[in-house]
């Protein structure tokens, strides 16, 4: 029994011990908010340029479409009391052939929009992530958070990450 509480007295010394080091240490914890970073770092903004420049053209032309298919739908409207059954018909099929073919041109514009979106992001992540580690390394950061609930803003190393992020960018 005597054994028994001292080494359960040992046990209680050693992780006061352990207790008093690690809180003697100072921890260092950060935050990083990836919104920010998307919508204020140069590197986003760049690839977000490059984003609207590369589709411009394709959305235009979508646009473009989309309107002059509203147009005939509407002309159709207003000229259907006028139209024999068989005008009516082959008028009718006509617009539903270009509209499914302008839901087909969008679909895939969509999707070619969101697979270039996701490449562009995708290094803006790995640049951004980069920054974060250069940050934390040089001002000794033992931990870096990028989603939180509630973060105290004394935490908050977005603007030095972005700055990181801008010069080395800007190399």
């Amino acid at each position: 029994m005597n054994t028994l509480l001292q080494k359960m007295s040992m046990a209680l010394l050693a992780a006061a011990c352990v207790t008093s080091v690690a809180q003697a240490q100072e921890f260092k914890m950060g935050f990083v908010n990836t919104e920010r970073i998307f919508r204020e770092a140069a590197t986003a903004k760049q690839a977000q340029a490059k984003l609207e420049q590369e589709f411009s053209r394709r959305e235009k032309e979508l646009v473009e479409t989309g309107n002059s298919l509203k147009l005939a739908s509407e002309k159709f409207e207003r000229e259907t009391p006028t139209l024999s059954e068989s005008q009516r018909t082959a008028r009718q099929k006509q617009l539903i052939d270009q509209d499914r073919e302008f839901q087909r041109k969008r679909r895939e514009f969509q999707e070619d929009l969101n697979a270039r979106k996701n490449e562009e992001q995708q290094i803006v992540v790995e640049r951004a992530n980069r920054a974060v580690k250069q940050v934390a390394e040089s001002e000794k950061y033992d931990v870096i958070f990028q989603e939180a609930v509630y973060i105290n803003p004394k935490h908050d190393i977005t603007e030095k990450v972005i700055k990181a992020l801008n010069a080395s960018a800007a190399k």
